[in-house]
């Protein structure tokens, strides 16, 4: 019988086409870097094909290797949807999942969803990844994830979501600001104001945008940060107003400040929070589950 390729030098190949980088692709797969380049040439060899092209400076995959790549990818996902087939025969929480989510919401959701599954479930192990959301979603379509808690709704393909709760934005502004005065706002009083928002990349920021209906020429954004709990000082040091979820008001990020939180009326100025995970896995019925948990600790 003809020699087949093994899972293992599979994932080393696709780390190779992730990270274009022996040294770098080899400590992603936690292995050395002589191990990972016998393992590729290990597959070239049993394929009878070459896959990588190797010069001093970096490495490439061959047309038919980027082919491969892909097969690749294909394969080792469905290896993990066999292995959640098997979890999902057992009781729900009871084995182990990969949780990614984004920072927006990990701070301010998770303790007391941890918390509760801990003691509900002690023997089961959920593992967190905090990150932007289309890394997370790159995570999942790669297998690298079970399912994603983030704010929806986010562009990807081949996957199913439960949407969770909506979480109101309230203008988070310096107890001497004129919008501090106010008891509720409208989206308009928003315009020509100084908007601190997060940097490109954090759906936070174009989902407050969009939920208020602003454009960036509408604003005056005097400053990008990449955390909330750096903004909300900035606006204590009355550098500029800012949006906060409802979430992370509840949850204490602007304790020991003089921030005002101020609703809008009338206009729902929200996001919608939910879970996302792919359309084939067996464990859609766990992940439910999982959002019911999630539902419960925010009402409790």
């Amino acid at each position: 019988m003809a020699r087949q390729p093994t899972l293992k030098q599979l994932k080393y190949l696709c780390a190779i086409a992730d990270h274009q980088h022996f040294g770098r692709a080899a400590e992603a797969c936690h292995v050395s870097q002589s191990t990972l380049s016998a393992g590729i040439q290990e597959l070239e060899d049993t394929l009878a094909a070459s896959l990588v092209e190797r010069n001093n400076r970096n490495v490439l995959l061959t047309g038919l290797g980027q082919d491969v790549v892909a097969r690749a990818h294909e394969i080792l996902v469905e290896v993990d949807d066999l292995v959640s087939l098997c979890a999902a025969a057992r009781e729900p929480f009871s084995g182990k999942m990969r949780l990614g989510v984004i920072p927006t919401i990990a701070p301010f959701l998770l303790p007391n969803l941890l918390g509760n599954l801990r003691s509900e479930h002690p023997d089961f192990k959920l593992y967190i990844r905090e990150d932007l959301s289309h890394h997370l979603v790159s995570a999942l379509h790669a297998g690298e994830l079970d399912v994603l808690l983030l704010a929806l709704p986010f562009p990807a393909d081949g996957v199913e979501v439960m949407s969770l709760l909506s979480d109101d934005f309230l203008l988070a502004s310096p107890g001497n600001h004129p919008l501090a005065q106010r008891k509720q706002l409208v989206t308009t009083d928003l315009q020509g104001e100084d908007l601190l928002l997060l940097e490109d990349g954090h759906c936070l920021r174009d989902h407050a945008l969009e939920a208020c209906k602003l454009r960036d020429t509408q604003i005056s954004v005097p400053y990008q940060a990449t955390s909330l709990a750096t903004i909300v000082q900035m606006v204590a040091n009355g550098i500029g107003v800012t949006l906060l979820p409802r979430m992370s008001i509840a949850a204490g990020i602007t304790a020991g400040t003089d921030i005002v939180a101020t609703p809008f009326h009338k206009t729902r100025v929200c996001r919608e929070i939910g879970l996302m995970w792919r359309r084939k896995t067996p464990r859609r019925a766990e992940f439910r589950l999982l959002g019911e948990k999630v539902m419960s600790c925010v009402a409790g």
